[in-house]
């Protein structure tokens, strides 16, 4: 009998499963993968407003990864919202000794505009965890913050693009889904390589979960084994059927929208 290969996702718990590490593990099922989960901290949150977070102790964190590791050839890890200093640091404490095949998406901000990183843990992912990684992949207002400039145009996704490469020693996928015209994507190597990654945009869908989707296809596609450019153009192809086939349930009031990730 064949067996997956497997994946870890170190992110938060959103109970409308449209993001976090629900949406981690639906696409971790749809690319073919076994997915594992170390839960970092559990939102109370539905498409467009997040209303509560709450942390889980560092030290769970560590049991968790140290108990999947443990029991499970695990491929590719991936992490999403880590919320604090303390499990940032944790997390890298875990993950140094072994250095894994690691996608970091760095979650700052909820597409509700709501704040999802305490201020002072964007310096413990430059000093602790982008030197592990072997891809992070920030939006615009991501990487505006770590290049500490603003991001408006392809040109200028490149050159942080490449500031970014040559500051952390990874690649860099910018994801550049608020800039008119199609959703592109800016994949940025160490070695001073860009690959752009475009699809038409998918309008008058309002959902959340496309970065923890497209980070987490990623992961799946580099724990099977494949290159990180044919990783990151499967994924941007699955984020935009998921978008396209979304779901939608009306509500008194409006409608929710979610992503589709079945195949």
């Amino acid at each position: 009998m064949k067996t997956p290969p497997v994946a870890l996702t170190i992110a938060g718990s959103d109970n409308s499963a449209g993001a976090g590490a629900q949406t981690d593990l639906k696409t971790f099922t749809a690319m073919g993968v076994y997915g594992l989960t170390a839960i970092t901290c559990v939102v109370a949150e539905v498409p467009g407003k997040v209303s509560a977070i709450a942390p889980v102790p560092p030290k769970i964190v560590a049991e968790q990864i140290r108990l999947s590791l443990l029991a499970y050839p695990v491929a590719a890890i991936k992490t999403g919202m880590l919320h604090s200093q303390a499990v940032i640091e944790t997390v890298a404490d875990a993950l140094q000794a072994i250095r894994p095949v690691l996608v970091i998406d760095p979650v700052m901000v909820a597409t509700s505009g709501a704040s999802l990183l305490e201020p002072d843990a964007v310096d413990a992912y430059c000093r602790r965890l982008f030197p592990l990684a072997r891809l992070v992949t920030p939006n615009l207002d991501e990487a505006a913050a770590l290049v500490g400039s603003p991001i408006t145009s392809i040109t200028q996704m490149r050159e942080a693009g490449r500031k970014l490469c040559r500051q952390f020693g990874c690649a860099f996928l910018i994801k550049g889904g608020h800039l008119r015209g199609e959703a592109l994507d800016l994949l940025c190597t160490p070695e001073g390589k860009a690959s752009e990654f475009t699809a038409p945009r998918v309008l008058d869908v309002s959902t959340h979960g496309t970065g923890c989707t497209l980070s987490a296809a990623i992961t799946a596609g580099l724990a099977s084994g494949a290159p990180l450019e044919q990783a990151v153009g499967a994924a941007k192809r699955f984020v935009t059927r998921a978008i396209t086939q979304h779901h939608r349930w009306q509500r008194p009031g409006g409608q929710t929208d979610a992503l589709n990730h079945a195949k």
